[in-house]
């Protein structure tokens, strides 16, 4: 059984996504070990608590830099042995100590069809922003890895959602959720979980999918 870590920082609606697909047997050799917010009283955490999932607090704004910040996030992931780190609303961006030590080993969900809306500044409902701006017929949601470059690591897995004349950015954002995140992140870990992901550079394969 492998053990994850999830990282967020809002209301955890992913999280609760992947608390779902474990407890409905769709994960099947993953537990979640630890919740950890990088903000407090977010309602995440309170998922966590419902589910008796241990949870903490380590606020950014309390690290004067992004390495002191990456230091305690690697020392509590090395601390609870997780296996794999998954970024489920987490708006801090990660730096290069945890994810050099966590190679392969981190996936993030972000609202678009990367490589369209994503990089630095693009998240939450900026992204349904640009999509409706920029007028696309088709969105959708990509869980990935995470590596150096925001949004920039190998893909795993993409689902698109259609775009509607009468979309609001909220109402675009509640449709990726429902049609793509919520069902493409707990397929990801799965299949992590599993051992059916081989990374070769740039490319994932699915193997016996």
């Amino acid at each position: 059984m492998l053990k994850i870590g999830v990282l967020v920082s809002g209301g955890g609606t992913n999280l609760q996504a992947i608390i779902d697909a474990i407890e409905d047997g769709t994960i099947k050799n993953g537990q979640i070990v630890t919740v950890v917010s990088s903000r407090e009283g977010v309602y995440a955490l309170e998922r966590a608590k419902k589910h008796n999932i241990p949870h903490s607090v380590i606020p950014r704004k309390s690290f004067n830099t992004r390495e002191a910040y990456d230091e305690a996030l690697l020392g509590h992931m090395k601390q609870n042995k997780v296996d794999l780190i998954v970024m489920a609303g987490f708006l801090s961006i990660v730096g290069d100590k945890l994810i050099n030590e966590y190679k392969d080993k981190i996936i993030n969900v972000h609202p678009s069809l990367i490589p369209s809306f994503c990089g630095e500044g693009c998240y939450g409902l900026k992204v349904h922003e640009k999509a409706l701006e920029y007028g696309v017929k088709v969105t959708g949601a990509t869980v990935h890895f995470v590596n150096e470059i925001t949004d920039g690591g190998a893909i795993i897995l993409q689902k698109a959602v259609e775009v509607r004349q009468d979309d609001t950015p909220q109402t675009l954002q509640k449709r990726v959720m429902e049609e793509a995140e919520w069902k493409i992140l707990p397929e990801a870990v799965n299949l992590f979980c599993e051992g059916k992901i081989r990374v070769e550079g740039r490319k994932v394969y699915i193997l016996d999918k």
